[in-house]
């Protein structure tokens, strides 16, 4: 059974690495497939090794199959192009947890209706409310879980930034059952007026939902103010959302970002607190005298009310992986216990894989997965069958509290081992001070910290001021200690991302290392770590040059690498409060790749999609200079290490790559009444005899005066489009003296300008320009040496979910 659930997991993640999903007669073939080798495998004919193999054949089928027709039936609920940006009136109700933020809520929608359309709307949607309009003062609605509201709305598609390492916002939406997206539009009249209809429908879902908002409310009241509030909510309701990107940068640099939320290691607790609890209070028959241990052992009782207690905080959870995993494997145990069956830790761990992937086949795709598993199945490797032959039956009080001690340690030694493969691949980085921070971390907040959370949040006013009082000042104290471990010179190790070959070496080499005594040479196993630990980013050769550009959404942002440096041209735009191009697109990028250092960076211009993410980029990475055509009193230049202007006639050479800046003139800085487009730093780069043009926003005038002062200078292969292809730029003229034979476009997916325009567009292709758009063909990346080679992301990393 349990080769077959590992072939059953690896059949799923085999089909989430599929372009498209299979047509009917595949799974047809499959089925047969599938029905033959079942019939072989229970005919027990052949060696243990060729039933094992059957046996992985099997659920490698079944778990390809299974993924298939789950994938088929969630892409099946869809919003018509046609309907994509129409105003649609629907009635349904609020069934997530609200997320207020500085201009409005975001929450998931459950439609039960639409109203004076013939529109087919998904049953599900992703909405926001903002508080402003076009500048207009919106009133956002209090919108709770279970309400059912009418609210007019604006959809689109899902779609999110396609990029080399980044969060694929597409299948996240796939998986959460969002097939749109879209937000609140003003009252337009009585007919399409926003109101809430009832003030609640009764439902499981409505019901867990209100109770996580009920408690996060009580939490912030409670905490109004206090630093880390967000982090009690976590722990409580598992809702990490109002957790700061610095607090964020601190626990993943400290590695404790697991325990920042419902982790396995909080639901175990808990469920064993309600087991002892229930256990004893049932073998004294709640103190009635009626024997109940006679009618039901008290093993099974605990058992139940420790299931049942981890359900319910699961429920809290949201249901994340590393908690449906605890469920899953207490739940086995306490199944196993009540039907009187052995069962061993690696069924009970398979078991729990299983359901995951049973349920949610697109868990695979994540990085809290695999670490969580593989987090169990080192320790289980590591531990069980050796650490309880040393025990001695006559030990006292002392002897076990000393073994415990050891026993955590083990675990934690085996834990910080046996996943540095796995960190490295997954996030580029493994934190050399996690064994320390853990060390203190685990014991305070697993045993202290979240309890009081817990009975604090469910308390009446007084009591519950105490203990949420009592555990932020314990997580004040923690986060001095994890900042302070953050900010030594040696507390991460960070590399590129190792290829396949370079992981499962080190996985190898990892699994002799933990091996049992006696097993000879265990030292050995750390030298397979040395080329996983020491890899260099890659680099184009001398005058040869990679630009990629990034899909950002509405904005620019363009990593420009030579032989030996590396420039990033503007940083994309700003999202939202604490979130923005650089730390949502291009920090996890140049983590991935091994960059923590870039030579200079430049901001074209003030504008936010171009200079959104750049306190982001000062704030995460070794910057040498930045060059921009911003005023001195701009935060972004007070906060540069080095700032100079823009400036036409500046130029430099790297690696045999020259750069050249056109545009400003010097004397425009002394024009107050030039708008940021109208200086926007233009920079042309050469490498060999090929050439790019990085054009910002320039307009119709700006073009006009480069053809009159640098038309020679103005050819080159590739135009980054002016002004994302408004109808303020791209002049005919313009154009002809640039005469590319590639134009890029960084555009935002159906952006409010309705950039690039159509005119504009259709003249690059009446002049022969191939046209690449970030919305259509996600990051691209240009390799420029002999030959012009042009990457597109998401032809060359296609999904089934893209553009459906």
């Amino acid at each position: 059974m349990r080769i077959g659930i590992l072939g059953f997991a690896a059949g799923a993640a085999c089909l989430q690495m599929q372009a498209s999903l299979p047509a009917f007669p595949t799974l047809a073939l499959l089925a047969a497939i599938l029905v033959s080798s079942c019939l072989i495998y229970l005919a027990r004919h052949g060696k243990p090794a060729l039933r094992g193999a059957l046996a992985l054949l099997l659920g490698a089928v079944l778990g390809f199959c299974w993924a298939a027709s789950v994938a088929q039936v969630a892409l099946t609920p869809q919003l018509a192009a046609a309907d994509e940006g129409r105003d649609l009136t629907v009635v349904g109700t609020i069934d997530s947890l609200p997320y207020r933020f500085g201009q409005g809520v975001r929450f998931n929608f459950a439609v039960e209706a639409v109203h004076g359309g013939a529109a087919t709307v998904p049953p599900r949607l992703a909405l926001s409310w903002y508080a402003g309009f076009r500048e207009q003062i919106v009133e956002v609605g209090d919108v709770q879980p279970g309400e059912r509201w009418q609210l007019t709305v604006r959809l689109q598609r899902p779609h999110g930034n396609a990029n080399p390492h980044g969060f694929d916002y597409e299948v996240w939406l796939l998986e959460q059952g969002l097939r749109a997206t879209g937000y609140v539009r003003p009252d337009q009249g009585a007919a399409r007026k926003n109101r809430r209809v009832d003030s609640f429908v009764p439902g499981i879902g409505n019901v867990i939902e209100r109770s996580r908002t009920l408690l996060r409310a009580r939490i912030l009241r409670s905490l109004a103010g206090k630093e880390y509030a967000g982090v009690i909510v976590a722990l409580v309701v598992g809702d990490q959302r109002a957790i700061e990107q610095s607090d964020w940068k601190v626990f993943n640099r400290t590695g404790i970002s697991h325990l920042v939320s419902i982790s396995g290691l909080h639901i175990t607790m808990v469920a064993g607190l309600f087991a002892l609890l229930a256990s004893s209070m049932w073998r004294r028959s709640f103190f009635t005298g009626m024997q109940l241990p006679l009618i039901l052992p008290a093993q099974k009782v605990a058992a139940l009310a420790g299931a049942v207690a981890a359900l319910l905080y699961v429920a809290l959870a949201g249901f994340g992986v590393p908690a449906q995993r605890t469920l899953y494997m207490l739940s086995v145990v306490a199944a196993a216990l009540w039907l009187g069956r052995i069962t061993s830790v690696s069924h009970v761990l398979c078991s729990a894989l299983g359901m995951v992937v049973l349920l949610d086949p697109w868990a695979v795709l994540w990085p809290g997965f695999w670490l969580s598993f593989g987090a169990v199945a080192m320790i289980l490797y590591a531990t069980v069958g050796r650490t309880l032959a040393r025990r001695d039956p006559e030990r006292g009080r002392l002897q076990r509290l000393r073994e415990a001690l050891q026993l955590g340690a083990h675990t934690q030694y085996v834990v910080t081992l046996g996943l540095v493969p796995l960190t490295m691949l997954l996030f580029a980085q493994v934190s050399l001070v996690s064994p320390l921070a853990n060390a203190v971390a685990i014991p305070l907040i697993g045993l202290v910290v979240t309890p009081l959370s817990l009975a604090g949040s469910l308390m009446p006013a007084p009591l519950m001021d105490l203990l949420l009082g009592i555990a932020h000042a314990l997580l004040q104290a923690l986060a001095a200690v994890l900042q302070w471990l953050s900010d030594q010179p040696f507390a991460v190790w960070s590399a590129p991302a190792p290829p396949l070959w370079i992981f499962c070496w080190a996985l190898f080499g990892t699994v002799w290392m933990l091996a049992p005594r006696g097993w000879p040479q265990r030292w050995l196993g750390a030298a397979s770590w040395v080329p996983l630990l020491t890899l260099l980013p890659s680099h184009p050769g001398d005058g040869e040059m990679w630009v990629t550009a990034f899909d950002v959404g509405q904005g620019m942002a363009l990593l420009i690498e030579t032989g030996g440096h590396r420039l990033l041209y503007d940083m994309g735009p700003f999202y939202a409060p604490g979130s923005d191009g650089a730390n949502r697109v291009i920090l996890p990028y140049l983590k991935a790749r091994g960059i923590d250092a870039l030579d200079g960076v430049i901001v074209s211009h003030s504008d936010a999609d171009h200079s959104g993410g750049a306190l982001s980029i000062l704030d995460n990475v070794r910057v040498g200079w930045l060059a921009s055509s911003m005023w001195p009193d701009h935060p972004v230049v007070r906060a540069a290490p080095q700032h100079r202007r823009c400036a036409a006639g500046q130029g430099w050479e790297w690696d045999g790559v020259r750069f050249d800046m056109l545009h400003p003139l010097a004397a425009s800085y002394d024009d107050l009444s030039l708008k940021p487009n109208a200086r926007g730093c233009t920079l042309r780069i050469s490498a060999g005899h090929k050439t790019i043009l990085l054009a910002a926003d320039i307009e119709a005038a700006q073009e006009a005066q480069l053809l009159d002062r640098a038309r020679g200078a103005l050819r080159a292969d590739v135009l980054l489009a002016p002004h994302h292809g408004s109808g303020t730029s791209s002049t005919p003229a313009f154009l002809a003296a640039v005469h590319p034979q590639l134009a890029l476009f960084q555009v935002g997916y159906r952006n409010r300008y309705h950039h690039p325009k159509p005119e504009v567009y259709e003249r690059y292709g009446q002049m022969g320009i191939r046209r690449l758009r970030t919305d259509e063909s996600g990051a691209l990346t240009l390799r420029f040496g002999a030959q012009l080679e042009v990457e597109e992301y998401r032809p060359g990393h296609a999904r089934y979910w893209y553009g459906r």
